[in-house]
């Protein structure tokens, strides 16, 4: 089976194998008869207190919460339980980007389709889980629309509007106007504009249909994809405004801390890695626009694989984890932005700021920016190979400084020893 539509950016599902129950546990009882649930999760779901809230609506239920160290860990913990037809959790928590890996395993998952539910999530956050026959594989939890954070500070040394506002209406527009306020700005102060190439590229390449593959999973030769080296031009071109720094390097973590670049795209939870990154600093904030109209990076969903022994109660509490009500708690707890469409128009959400950011309202914003992106692109089976070899292409260009020309013959020729059909 092939997915719809998926977005870009990391899937992850995670999960130990449920240990022994003692006495009952052919039915998916524990001993005194009450039902087992287990939920595995990575990262931040923020889902800790929802649990115990759970619990408390449901004495007949105790839930066990399995945490992933890793994403690598998480990843391989679901598909070797695919694989083997046992040792998942009753709900597997799952990165977008990886249901075009799952698709195949279509079968080994519950159904969560139900009427009852077809409104609670944005359009395409639904389309992202949903399989070729209408099959649904998971319920969405978080999203990650894209807007811009800046540094206030170093654009009022280029004579640029501070006001999130005026900044906003300032980058409205397609990334030709984004670039063309970096060259306004880098030639006043001779800082880079943005942080990395790599990051750019990611958030263009969000706003393609379909970057590297058909709708039927049929890879675009690289050699004549004209979108893919468009964007990848169009980066080259402008590889002056650029702080030539790879996401997530030292050298990058140790950039916030400098004036090491005015502006980065930034999604819901990045917030939080700026803010790490640049303690003590002041200056930043963010605006409410984004290149080309709206993006999306990352985002999560539960699952409920089929082995399970308690698949009905794990749906439910799947179905309770993702209502809006405890997205919104989830969201005030560890800034998971919720995919809910009730949710992004609640007063607990909109009236959100984030003091770091000079108490901009992170909630309308990012409210507004979900809410902006139209289209996610088509994530196939082939999707996260071919993207390794543009994005590494850019790499070497952007931060090792080698020839563009030279680094994209590389990337063919890269291509081509793929052999994919």
């Amino acid at each position: 089976m092939k997915l719809m539509r998926t977005a870009l950016a990391t899937l992850l599902a995670a999960s130990l194998a449920l240990t022994g129950c003692g006495k009952g546990d052919e039915d998916g009882k524990k001993e005194g008869g009450k039902i087992e649930l287990t939920v595995a999760t990575f990262n931040e779901f923020g889902y800790d207190n929802l649990f115990k809230k759970y619990m408390d609506q449901n004495p007949n239920v105790v839930v066990k919460h399995k945490k992933a160290a890793t994403s690598d860990e998480a990843r391989q913990n679901l598909l070797t339980g695919l694989a083997a037809g046992k040792g998942l959790a009753d709900v597997e928590g799952v990165e977008v980007a990886w249901f075009a890996e799952l698709g195949k395993y279509g079968a080994k998952f519950a159904d969560l389709k139900d009427d009852a539910l077809k409104d609670r999530w944005l359009d395409w956050k639904v389309k992202a889980a949903t399989l070729e026959d209408g099959k649904l594989l998971g319920y969405g939890t978080d999203i990650g629309p894209e807007a811009v954070c800046y540094r206030a500070d170093l654009f009022k040394k280029a004579g640029l509007p501070t006001d999130r506002e005026e900044v906003a209406k300032l980058l409205e527009g397609d990334w030709d106007k984004y670039f063309e306020v970096g060259k306004q700005f880098t030639s006043k102060t001779k800082i880079p504009w943005y942080d990395g190439a790599s990051g750019l590229y990611n958030g263009m390449i969000q706003q393609l249909a379909n970057p590297y593959e058909e709708s039927d999973g049929k890879p675009k030769p690289l050699e004549s994809n004209t979108d893919v080296k468009n964007v990848y031009d169009q980066l080259v071109k402008h590889k002056d405004l650029s702080a030539g720094l790879g996401q997530w390097s030292e050298d990058w973590t140790a950039a916030f801390q400098k004036s090491g670049f005015a502006t980065m795209l930034c999604p819901a939870w990045m917030t939080g890695v700026i803010e790490g990154n640049a303690k003590g600093v002041e200056g930043w904030d963010i605006a409410n626009v984004f290149p080309g109209g709206g993006g999306n990076w990352g985002g999560s969903y539960l699952t409920v694989p089929a082995q399970g022994k308690n698949v009905e109660e794990a749906k439910k509490l799947a179905a309770w984890l993702t209502a809006p009500e405890q997205q919104i708690e989830a969201f005030k707890t560890k800034g998971t932005f919720p995919s809910q469409t009730k949710a992004l128009d609640d007063k607990a959400v909109l009236d959100q700021k984030n003091p770091f950011f000079n108490d901009a309202p992170v909630g309308k914003i990012f409210s507004d920016r979900a809410k902006a992106i139209k289209t996610q692109p088509f994530v196939g089976p082939n999707f996260f190979t071919i993207n390794t070899v543009v994005a590494d292409a850019i790499t070497r260009f952007d931060v090792e400084k080698k020839n563009p020309d030279e680094s994209w013959k590389q990337a063919l020729t890269a291509y081509k020893e793929l052999s994919l059909k």
